[in-house]
């Protein structure tokens, strides 16, 4: 297990928070001389969780026995919780496990998961509240010159200053081009509802993500079941566990959930969750990671799509290789390497190491 503090590239922000780094955990299961990779993105204490839960319920099993050893390391986290950080750092142990299990196979993780597309389309994600125009000008229009057919900016921060930044957007990416917004939980009910009425008539925005918080239920059914027709409510990537994404689906929340494997539980919980979305019927998409949730999002039946997040992007473009750029805004998984189709770049990503 190690930990790494990589700043960002410039300040980012959201609705209801602000930061200037992400901290990318690394999990590597070994296997005789074969390795797993695993990561999430968290706090440096899911590192040391990570290795308790290693320790406890994971070293000595067999690599392919990954729902009793899932189970196992759930057990093990009943004392100290198993949401927020403790989640993730199951779920980076969960995908070292299953990119472990797919190298045993020789297989790609798409296909010992069992492939349902070649690709997934992706949307560029980023537009950051701390982005002046020109920056978020240049960041969405870039990813529609590079054939990303929709984008996603954060909006919240500064509601009075929301309407000009999204009219901003529009302006960059042209008439065609989808438009999502977010924003991470920062508006009452009422301001959503205004918001979404304006930005559907006066912008075409597509897609309304965390209009109000995702802990408010009735407040995204509103959204849901009297906001413009042809605006997605999304939420979902704050669901530590299928129950708490269930709990969603039952409240008739979204048009959409979202599922993130680094937090949800790793490819066991991505696929949980995937069934939940597929029994009702509802369309999920993939949250963040893009690198982890291409092979993922290419065997969940119900994925509509991927968030290619900047951030994200950024870091796996620096310490993996094998990361893939989207193709005609898709994401392709590399069916010639076996598992994830990655490998951490550990020179490279050295100087960023803190201790754990």
């Amino acid at each position: 297990m190690s930990a790494y503090v990589i700043p960002t590239d410039a300040p980012e922000g959201d609705g209801t928070f602000a930061w200037n780094s992400t901290t990318l955990i690394l999990v590597e299961l070994k296997c005789g001389d074969v390795t797993g990779l695993g990561y999430t993105y968290s706090h440096k204490a899911a590192a040391l969780l990570a290795r308790d839960l290693i320790d406890k319920a994971v070293a000595g099993s067999d690599p392919f026995d990954t729902n009793a050893i899932f189970m196992k390391m759930r057990y093990e986290q009943r004392n100290y919780g198993r949401e927020g950080v403790a989640a993730t750092a199951l779920s980076a142990v969960d995908v070292a496990l299953w990119d472990l299990k797919a190298k045993l196979m020789g297989q790609p993780l798409v296909r010992a998961l069992g492939q349902m597309r070649d690709s997934v389309p992706a949307y560029g994600s980023g537009g950051f509240t701390t982005y002046t125009d020109a920056q978020l000008q240049e960041q969405l229009s870039g990813w529609v010159e590079q054939g990303i057919p929709r984008v996603k900016m954060k909006i919240g921060t500064h509601p009075e200053e929301d309407l000009h930044r999204v009219a901003v957007a529009r302006e960059a990416i042209g008439d065609d081009a989808e438009l999502f917004v977010d924003a991470n939980g920062a508006y009452s009910r009422k301001q959503a509802m205004g918001f979404a009425k304006k930005f559907s008539e006066d912008y075409r925005v597509t897609w309304f993500e965390e209009p109000v918080s995702s802990d408010d239920l009735a407040g995204l059914c509103l959204l849901r079941t009297e906001g413009p027709s042809g605006m997605d409510i999304a939420a979902g990537e704050y669901g530590f566990t299928a129950m708490y994404l269930q709990r969603m689906l039952d409240a008739q929340a979204v048009d959409v959930l979202q599922a993130d494997a680094t937090r949800c539980g790793g490819v066991t919980g991505f696929i949980d969750v995937a069934a939940l979305c597929d029994a009702h019927p509802l369309p999920m998409s993939a949250h963040c990671a893009p690198a982890l949730h291409t092979h993922l999002a290419c065997a969940a039946r119900p994925l509509r799509h991927v968030e290619y997040f900047h951030d994200h992007v950024r870091i796996e473009r620096m310490f993996f290789d094998g990361f893939r750029e989207p193709m005609q805004g898709a994401l392709h998984p590399d069916l010639s390497r076996p598992g994830l189709g990655i490998a951490f770049k550990h020179k490279d990503a050295e100087q960023f190491r803190v201790d754990i």
